[in-house]
């Protein structure tokens, strides 16, 4: 029989992606300093093992709190009864960054955002031209233009 973590899924199928992995092992070395494949795969391994060890930790704490989602306070907790507590400020401060640069990407990412501006009249221009283009694709001819009355008739 194999061994079963915390979610009932055997050991094995829980890895983090290699590639990057070996990125951040690099990352952290002097580049003069070389890893065997083996201790790569060792360091990952200890990698999963810390995060399912701070998870199971943090569910524990979440569970005495009578809470059912595991919030960052209950991550921050956990570090600290794990004997982790040295870490626990440099572990805020990443969480806090880790917010700040998601809550800029997502004003950058709002590629959206502009269209939700659209009066009500440029909207439908917007998605007449869209039809118009969809139907000259599946047409295979080119883009023309669709007549306003055509349009008509086909709400009637």
């Amino acid at each position: 029989m194999e061994p079963m973590d915390i979610v009932g899924k055997a050991k094995e199928d829980a890895s983090l992606p290699k590639a990057t992995m070996t990125k951040i092992i690099k990352e952290m070395l002097p580049p003069d300093v070389r890893v065997a494949r083996d201790a790569q795969d060792l360091l990952i391994e200890c990698c999963v093992e810390f995060i399912n060890l701070v998870s199971s930790e943090s569910n524990e704490v979440c569970n005495k709190e009578e809470r059912r989602t595991i919030a960052p306070e209950h991550v921050l907790k956990a570090l600290g009864v794990l004997g982790f507590g040295d870490y626990i400020e440099e572990v805020y401060a990443a969480y806090e960054q880790h917010k700040l640069e998601t809550m800029q990407d997502s004003l950058k990412g709002a590629k959206w955002s502009n269209r939700a501006e659209m009066t009500e009249e440029e909207a439908l221009a917007e998605q007449q031209r869209m039809f118009a283009e969809a139907r000259a694709r599946m047409n295979g001819g080119a883009i023309t233009p669709k007549q306003p009355d055509a349009d008509q008739s086909l709400e009637s």
